[in-house]
């Protein structure tokens, strides 16, 4: 049997075929142009191997405090970096000496410009390096004792280390290098972070200011506080805090913290769906950093972690005197904190 179509049907048909093809063709148009904007890859950093020994971030940080306030301060970051972009990253033959002969260098009057221009590297280990270090150095105002002053204390101006360990003044602990040991809970994966072995309750301290943004529960860290520093580049993540009392009650998702305030207490919670219990065998705080230079790393296969080792040693010269509340349990710092800015103290 034959169907006999019209001349207008065909006419008709033929219209229908021009407005698909047109949709079509505008439609094909319109995912190019977004797989060409979705497939545009940023530049930004995606690995980074920071090996730079305890030696030498003591000595970069003995140079830059030394030259501040003279006519040719050194930034302790741009003397890593210039090591690193010159020795390929590697610090195994590292020497103080090495540090000294650039900064005596910079001192006679070569920019740190002249001394990079044929490092082929030396951008990448800055900004790498610096999205460890930027936030740990710099001018800062602290409270010390001082008995002739009115309420036994006053404010002093500082210049240098501002970073704080992440274990209160007077609290023992015990640590060694175990970032990427083996852990098997849930699955086999890298230790991502730094362990410090001590007593239930020691009170823990926010290494940097920042931005709380992770306040709770994680079966891998049980109660977990995770804070992002004020320039985004670093995630503080400390775990497996106290049973009960994990956390200071002040703190909430957003809060704003300042380096040396009591963020919360160590404990040994964790490897658990549920909330509030104790399977890790021995208290101790894992302490990790992630270096963030584009949101995509945030969380997922992306992410950045580094050693914290050397930086902990470096660290562990500025801990936090802290005192508690007998009334509401909780611990705070003993001297008060403000941060310094280009048009005072914030």
């Amino acid at each position: 049997m034959f169907t006999i179509i019209t001349v207008k049907q065909l006419k008709r048909a033929a219209a229908i075929l021009l407005c698909a093809l047109v949709l079509l063709c505008g439609g094909n148009l319109l995912v190019g142009r977004v797989r060409a904007t979705a497939g545009e890859e940023k530049s930004f950093i995606k690995w980074v191997d920071f090996n730079v020994p305890y030696e030498a971030l003591d000595k970069a940080l003995k140079l830059d405090v030394a030259s501040h306030g003279t006519d040719a301060p050194l930034n302790w970051v741009e003397l890593l970096a210039y090591l690193a972009a010159k020795n390929g990253g590697e610090f195994k033959r590292f020497k103080a000496s090495q540090l000294d002969a650039v900064a005596k260098e910079l001192q006679e009057g070569k920019t740190i410009e002249e001394l990079t221009e044929k490092l082929k590297y030396y951008s990448y280990y800055r900004e790498a390096y610096g999205a460890v270090l930027d936030g740990l150095v710099g001018e800062y105002e602290i409270e010390v004792a001082d008995e002739t002053a009115e309420g036994g204390k006053k404010w002093v101006r500082k210049y240098g280390l501002k970073g704080f360990s992440p274990i209160a003044k007077n609290y023992p602990y015990s640590d060694f290098d175990d970032f990427g040991t083996s852990r098997d809970y849930g699955f086999k994966r890298k230790h991502l972070g730094h362990d410090f072995m001590g007593a239930t309750g020691t009170p823990i301290i926010a290494v940097e200011g920042g931005t709380v943004e992770a306040l709770g529960w994680n079966q891998y860290g049980g109660w977990r506080i995770g804070i992002r520093s004020h320039d985004k580049k670093r995630y503080y993540y400390y775990a497996h805090l106290r049973q009960n009392f994990p956390f200071n009650k002040s703190l909430e998702v957003g809060s704003v913290v300042q380096p040396g305030d009591v963020i919360g207490y160590l404990g040994h919670t964790g490897y658990s769906t549920k909330e509030n219990v104790n399977n890790i065998k021995q208290p101790h705080l894992h302490f990790g950093l992630q270096l963030i230079f584009d949101e995509s790393q945030k969380e997922g296969n992306n992410e950045i972690w580094v050693d914290v080792y050397p930086l902990v040693r470096l660290l562990y010269r500025n801990r936090c005197e802290v005192v508690k509340d007998q009334e509401t349990k909780e611990y705070s710092r003993v001297y008060g904190y403000r941060e310094c800015t280009a048009e005072g103290t914030a």
